[in-house]
């Protein structure tokens, strides 16, 4: 079994794993349902929310260029970072420049991307996450499981049990109140006297320099607003041309992730603190990351780009809502990461995911911005073959049912061969084993085929 077999097989045999991942799942289909049934003429919302991002990527680097000089002007400082290495280099840098001990972590897939929990840890920065999710991740020394709810996989008596063991102040009563109460005397002292806020970034608006970021609990303003340096990390993919632009797309991606109009807290900021302003940091650093954007852009990968990280595809996905993201082993669990990962992280390392979709197109319904996921994980699929990276007891069944489909004599006898032998097989109307479908049949019954086959009847038919 290969390392995803292992943590799927896991994931699969965890009921308390599958009950808190479909719970919260099924409740995000439910919002957004309601929301998009809500929203006008969603479909053509959505078509222009991709001919937005297509653009955007046709003319990257003219966006890119322009961002930064108005960011500039606005008084950032923007950074380049080809690799996550680099990327984590320039953040460890500026924080020491400044003397930094702490730094208070706004929820960023990007960061969770390049390593850069880790990169804190090792250069000896105490990393206070901002937001509650995070903080749990943190605690239980876990990576997220959802892109927007990084802790779905957690049920609130586990969380009660970690608050218990970790904070130094626990809740007494069993409830959710209760324990947001504990992580807010855990963090809020903390958060507040951080010396460096770290974000992500929803968007980066080209014509104005801006950084827009939307969170739940306006965690992204506690790394934002208090510190004395503020330091933004974004993929290079954020950008935007306008606030018009970003308006948009954010009325797709609030609808899109959480069944809400708009996020509870929606912020746009440019630039450090002004003379006049009563608060803001002193200094605002932008790190804009490539990390194989770029490759992605000219290797055929383009339309992955256009990824609001919504979270939709896998809260919509029958495999991601089985198993839980922790089985897929990256940063980027369901359907996206699926895409990303073999991107990001090689092929070979990817090839198991690329498989883990039963192809239903689920995926690409609810796509704000109409990935066609199915098509670029079949994509995948048809590299790693020519690649060579598919078991070779794959290659030869593949190829041997390649070689009797193409004769269709042999092919129709082999099929009334197989038909009599799963028959005598079947007890019931049902096969509990089946030789060579172990993985099927280990988990589930087969239903007993019908005693003459499909091509058998059709002669019949034809003939009469």
């Amino acid at each position: 079994m290969s390392a995803f077999d292992t943590r799927a097989a896991a994931a699969l045999a965890d009921p308390i794993l599958k009950t808190a991942v479909e719970r919260t799942a099924g409740t995000a289909e439910a919002k957004r349902t309601l929301a998009v049934a809500a929203f006008p003429d969603f479909d053509a919302a959505r078509t222009r929310a991709a001919a937005i991002k297509d653009h955007v990527i046709a003319h990257l680097g003219a966006y890119l260029e322009e961002f930064e000089a108005n960011a500039i002007a606005a008084g950032a400082q923007v950074h380049w970072a080809a690799t996550a290495d680099e990327a984590c280099r320039i953040v460890i840098d500026i924080c020491k420049a400044s003397g930094a001990r702490t730094a208070a972590r706004s929820k960023s897939m990007l960061g969770e991307e390049i390593g850069l929990p880790h990169a804190l840890a090792q250069a000896g920065i105490d990393r206070i996450e901002t937001d509650l999710a995070e903080h749990i991740i943190q605690l239980a020394d876990e990576r997220p499981s959802h892109i927007i709810w990084p802790a779905m996989h957690k049920t609130r008596e586990q969380v009660s049990a970690l608050f218990k063991a970790k904070h130094r102040t626990p809740h007494e009563e069993e409830t959710i109140a209760a324990m947001a109460e504990s992580a807010r005397r855990e963090l809020r002292t903390r958060m507040l006297g951080a010396d460096v806020g770290i974000s992500g970034a929803n968007f980066l608006i080209a014509d104005t320099g801006a950084v827009c970021t939307v969170t739940n609990e306006g965690n992204a303003e506690l790394s934002l607003v208090p510190p004395r340096v503020h330091i933004v990390t974004a993929g290079i993919e954020k950008i935007v041309p306008s606030m018009g632009h970003a308006v948009h797309m954010l009325r797709m991606l609030a609808r899109s992730a959480t069944g809400a109009a708009l996020t509870q807290y929606t912020t746009f900021y440019a630039g450090p603190r002004r003379a006049g302003d009563r608060d803001g940091p002193e200094q605002m650093h932008i790190v804009l990351v490539d990390n194989g954007r770029t490759k992605m852009r000219e290797e055929g990968l383009a339309d992955m780009l256009r990824c609001i990280r919504c979270g939709a595809c896998m809260n919509h996905c029958v495999v991601f809502r089985q198993i839980g993201g922790h089985a897929y082993g990256g940063t980027y669990p369901g359907p996206m990461g699926a895409v990303l990962t073999p991107a990001l992280d090689g092929l070979a390392q990817g090839r198991d995911l690329v498989h883990a979709c039963t192809l239903n197109g689920k995926c690409q319904q609810v796509c704000p911005v109409r990935i066609p996921l199915p098509t670029l994980l079949k994509g995948w699929r048809e590299k790693s073959w020519r690649e060579g990276l598919e078991p070779t007891s794959m290659r030869f069944g593949l190829g041997l049912w390649a070689w009797i489909a193409r004769r269709p004599a042999l092919y129709r006898f082999g099929a009334g061969l197989a038909v009599r032998a799963m028959r005598l097989l079947g007890r019931g109307g049902w096969i509990e084993r089946l030789p060579l479908a172990g993985g099927w049949t280990r988990h589930r019954a087969m239903p007993k085929p019908a005693p003459r086959t499909f091509m058998d009847q059709y002669r019949q038919e034809r003939g009469q």
